[in-house]
């Protein structure tokens, strides 16, 4: 199983914290997503996440991305 963090150096605290200013950067981590994905060897399927807010299970307050893989995820999973 894989499991890894994208965690950009700007101190965001959530997805709905971001502005128009932050376009690029946010382009920036999904192509790092990708990335990483091929580098891991999971390019052909991965899960990626950003939980938003106490009630979207985010219980770190820096914006960061979940790269999930290496197992058959569910409809019970989500």
């Amino acid at each position: 199983p894989v499991h890894v963090l994208v965690i950009p150096k700007k101190p965001l605290a959530m997805l709905s914290a971001v502005d128009e200013s932050d376009q690029a950067l946010l382009g920036h981590l999904m192509l790092v997503v990708t990335k990483m994905a091929d580098q891991l060897g999971v390019a052909d399927g991965y899960r990626v996440i950003i939980n938003n807010g106490s009630d979207g299970g985010q219980t770190v307050f820096h914006l960061h991305i979940h790269i999930i893989a290496g197992f058959e995820m569910k409809e019970s999973d989500m």
